[in-house]
């Protein structure tokens, strides 16, 4: 298939729709506290949307629609066990799941009232801005976007269509991730020096053979606005198993370790240090085209760093003036060990307390607030991914303005802050 260019540099949309927003305007189906189901549509099918399926159906108000997927036999698996959760959730009442293969014709649906996102990244900024075009409340799985420019794009979407967004960085939504992060942001391990964050390598070129598209999958769906290349079933299955298809290894669908797993570590890096809205000014790669060893620093001087800082991979560390703090989804531990035993005051700061990421999407959509892992939020986080990228990418320092989101002196590092995209795709319209 020929591809069709444009060329789309991120101009003009750094500033817009960057003011936070607190309160939401009503919810259009009912009152905001007498809602008793949330309607909703998944698109994206493959091996992570069925976690999301059944966190999401263990809230009270949640039932499922529609769900869409171009590989056909996936849309056909996650209908039935969407069906039978339905009957058995709703006991005597009908509520039929239907499949699509075309995303848009599930956003026509006026019965639907929010859609999960489950595709692989390069789909994200596309589906999101049009179900927020749609009047759907939005679930999108991390990291957030593959690009800085979609990543805003997706945040102004949000903000002036009035829609509750909800990342998919569910460790904000952990005891243990928001103990860390208070004990750092309230001084009990001194002034921070240094974050050390322990992910994978950065995202590489697509380098896979092409083999013959099977007969139910709708490639050219999949690589949607990306530019076209043949198929892989490295990329996309035709028979979902256990395993994560590999498309997130490589730069024109994903965006490595660093945003997939980064997604999750960097967030919470950014989350103790306060920088939710921010991130660091300066990039500096190492030498000799390395996968490790990328030096991040914020204003304050704080540097955050990509480093094999222990035998564990996956893991957050903050090095302060007068201790040390680890934390990752197996363990939270500290230096000296009583630290982890503190009590947070009630005078002291208390960062946004979910205890489900997912019930806390649908009570914000209930009082039209916003969740914990807020579309800005979100956006911030895998800014600081895509950027750690580019650093690797390119092997010079770069220097970077949050604010504004260019790079200082570099605009052909600003080329990079977004991608080419095929003719009939156009994320920016909305």
């Amino acid at each position: 298939m020929k591809n069709t260019i444009s060329r789309r540099s991120f101009v003009g949309t750094a500033a817009a729709g960057a003011t936070a927003i607190t309160v939401l305007p009503g919810y259009t189906i009912a009152s905001n506290e007498g809602i008793k189901k949330i309607r909703l549509g998944f698109i994206g099918v493959g091996i992570q949307s069925h976690g999301l399926l059944n966190n999401l159906m263990k809230c009270p108000e949640t039932v499922v629609m529609a769900c869409c997927d171009v590989v056909t036999t996936k849309v056909d698996k996650f209908k039935g066990e969407a069906q039978g959760l339905n009957d058995q959730k709703w006991v005597g009442e009908k509520h039929e799941v239907t499949g699509y293969k075309k995303y848009r014709e599930l956003l026509d649906r006026k019965d639907i009232d929010a859609v999960v996102i489950a595709t692989p990244d390069h789909w994200h900024a596309q589906v999101a801005i049009d179900a927020a075009k749609a009047g759907k409340d939005i679930y999108c799985e991390k990291p957030m976007a593959l690009t800085v420019a979609e990543g805003r794009a997706m945040v102004n979407a949000t903000r002036k269509y009035k829609k509750v967004f909800q990342t998919g960085n569910m460790q904000r939504s952990w005891r243990n991730f928001r103990h860390a992060c208070e004990l750092v942001a309230n001084g009990y391990i001194g002034d921070i020096s240094e974050v050390n964050v322990c992910v994978g390598p950065p995202v590489k070129a697509l380098d896979l053979p092409s083999v013959p598209t099977p007969d139910n999958v709708d490639w050219d769906m999949w690589v949607g606005p990306s530019l076209y290349r043949d198929y892989s079933p490295v990329l996309a299955p035709p028979v979902e198993d256990l395993r994560f298809p590999n498309w997130r290894s490589y730069r024109e669908f994903g965006g490595g370790m660093i945003t997939d797993w980064g997604a999750h570590m960097f967030d919470i890096a950014q989350w103790a240090l306060g920088m939710d809205e921010s991130g660091p000014v300066e990039f500096n790669p190492p030498l000799e085209h390395a996968v490790i060893g990328l030096q991040m620093k914020y204003k304050n001087g704080i540097v955050l760093n990509h480093a094999n800082w222990g035998s564990e991979c996956n893991g957050v560390q903050f090095i302060g003036s007068k201790g040390r703090i680890e934390v990752s989804r197996d363990y939270l531990r500290s230096d000296p060990a009583a630290i982890i035993e503190t009590v947070i005051k009630p005078s002291d700061k208390h960062l946004y307390k979910s205890e489900n990421h997912y019930q806390d999407w649908i009570d914000a959509i209930k009082k039209r607030t916003k969740p914990v892992s807020d579309v800005e939020t979100g956006h911030r986080t895998s800014s600081l991914c895509n950027l750690a990228n580019i650093a690797y990418q390119l092997q010079r320092p770069l220097k970077w303005d949050p604010a504004k989101e260019r790079f200082i002196g570099d605009p052909a590092a600003d080329m990079m802050l977004s991608r080419a995209y095929r003719g009939k795709w156009n994320f920016l319209d909305f």
